[in-house]
Parts: structure tokens; C-alpha cells; sequence
């Protein structure tokens, strides 16, 4: 495994993010800190050719990882991440359990190890499409399904799992994603999700779903909104600010109504809902 990283200045971040997305997809990390002046970018390759097509058109630099890479950073200690009062997102080790709402009074938590080349939940886009999750599925009778798009780690997909979802779908087009979010079901004791590798303009949705989350670059989600609109709600991110008057304006072509904007940094989520379905209980 080898890691692409390179420190990148608003300015630059703002011109090439977007074609820097469409070449890696979810597997990159925008790493931003206060008091940063520059962001640090970093994209796990499977293979030096990978990392040297970036350095080549991106420049950057190139690290092997070694063999034990994750294990590393799954020793490293970061902030839990609360998400309402229902879920805490502890982050710092490779051990624990998936909890259910009824197993304890406190929270229940999800174990995400930390991971060069996925989030943890802590980056904007991530964290507030569970935070809009968590919102939506509020007093929901337990049974519902959820598809999730771009899964990545697949903690969106954990998470709906810990709220209360009884089928729930992620879709990735990295093999490296899919296992990791399946390594990281195994970890949260987690048996019935389904992990699979597409293309998810090529995938056959289910014919009802109750909500879809899609963490993808906005061109991506223009194009299969058509078929986004057979869930009740959408959850929509990896949306940049300037990308935001697009994206509505398909939206609105779609019939999908706007429901919430979120906004944090220079990142945009959107909760959107089909005006002619119901939630699970109206």
C-alpha cells in the first residue's frame, strides 16, 4: 500500500479539488486543521504506479505503508464524535462491539479505527450526513432500510444499523472501501449488511428504499438523481459550496423537495425528500 499526500493552499485546493475527486473518487483525504494555512491531502493507492499517475499530474509525494498500517492508526486517539444522543463515535481503538439503543442507557458506539485512506466520520461531509441520519430517523419504528452510496469505511451504513435500519446496502466503487467497511462491520459485530463493489451508475436499486445517503462529487449525483428518487429521503454530501446552485437546480428538475441545507467549512449537505411518499409511520 502507498500513501499519495501533498500540502495544498485554498487557493489551489479551490481549482483542482474537483478533478483531484473525479480521479480518486472517496478514497481522498482532506486533512484540515485550525491555524492551518494549508490542507494536507492524502490518498491510499494500491499500487506505486497509482501514487506516481497523482505525483505526476498533482504533484505530492509518495510513502509506503507498512504492512501493519492500519493496526498503527488504529492505536491513534482521537475526539469522540457524538452524534445526538444516540450514537458516540470513539475512534481510538480496533476492539469493542456494535450496541444496539436498548442494550445500555448510555449512547451506543461505533468503533471506526482511524485510517489513512477513509474517514472516520470527523470530516464535514461525513459527519454531517449522520448527524442529518440521526435527525430524520427520530423516533422511527425500528425496521427500515437504507442505501448507502460512496460507503467508503461504511459508517453511514453502521450508524443506520445502530438507529434502528433492518436492510441496509452500501455500494463503492474501490475494492480497498469495501473492505474496509466490511472489516469494520466484523469489528462492530455487525452480521446483516451488504457490502457490494459498483459503479453506482450501473447498480439496480431496490424498488422501495426508505432513505439514500450519497457521499459523491456533486456531477456524480446529478446524474443518478433519476434513480435516487425511488427512496422516501435523501441525504446528499460531498458537495462543494460553489457546487450547491447546480445541484439544487437538479434537484428541483427531479421533483425532490429540499427539506435542510448544511453548511460547515466550504462543504454543503443536503436532506431531500420525494413530496409524494411518506416516511415509515405518517
Amino acid at each position: 500500500m502507498y500513501l499519495w499526500r501533498r500540502l495544498a493552499a485554498p487557493r489551489w485546493l479551490i481549482a483542482n479539488e474537483e478533478l483531484l475527486r473525479s480521479r480518486v473518487r472517496d478514497r481522498l483525504a482532506v486533512i484540515e486543521r485550525p491555524g492551518w494555512k494549508r490542507a494536507l491531502l492524502e490518498v491510499a493507492c494500491q499500487s506505486r504506479k497509482q501514487a506516481r499517475d497523482l505525483v505526476k499530474e498533482f504533484h505530492g509525494r509518495i510513502e509506503r505503508l507498512p504492512r501493519d498500517w492500519l493496526e498503527r492508526l488504529g492505536k491513534e486517539k482521537c475526539k469522540p464524535l457524538r452524534i445526538g444522543k444516540r450514537l458516540v463515535i470513539p475512534h481510538q481503538a480496533r476492539s469493542g462491539g456494535f450496541q444496539t439503543a436498548g442494550a445500555i442507557r448510555k449512547s451506543p458506539f461505533l468503533v471506526i479505527p482511524a485510517d489513512a485512506a477513509f474517514g472516520t466520520g470527523e470530516h464535514a461531509t461525513t459527519a454531517m450526513s449522520l448527524r442529518l441520519l440521526e435527525q430524520v430517523t427520530r423516533g422511527w419504528t425500528p425496521g427500515w432500510s437504507l442505501v448507502d452510496l460512496g460507503s467508503g469505511t461504511g459508517i453511514l451504513a453502521l450508524a443506520a444499523k445502530c438507529f434502528g435500519a433492518k436492510s441496509v446496502i452500501g455500494i463503492d466503487v474501490d475494492p480497498v472501501a469495501i473492505a474496509t467497511a466490511k472489516e469494520n462491520a466484523r469489528l462492530n459485530k455487525v452480521d446483516d449488511l451488504d457490502f457490494h463493489l459498483a459503479d453506482v451508475r450501473h447498480w439496480n436499486f431496490p424498488r422501495k428504499i426508505d432513505i439514500v445517503t450519497a457521499n459523491l462529487f456533486s456531477e456524480l449525483l446529478i446524474e443518478v438523481l433519476p434513480k435516487l428518487k425511488r427512496s422516501r429521503w435523501l441525504i446528499l454530501s460531498g458537495v462543494l459550496r460553489g457546487q450547491e446552485k447546480e445541484l439544487v437546480r437538479a434537484l428541483r428538475r427531479n421533483k425532490i423537495d429540499i427539506v435542510q441545507v448544511r453548511r460547515r467549512g466550504k462543504w454543503v449537505a443536503i436532506l431531500g425528500r420525494d413530496g409524494s411518499q411518506n416516511r415509515p409511520g405518517d
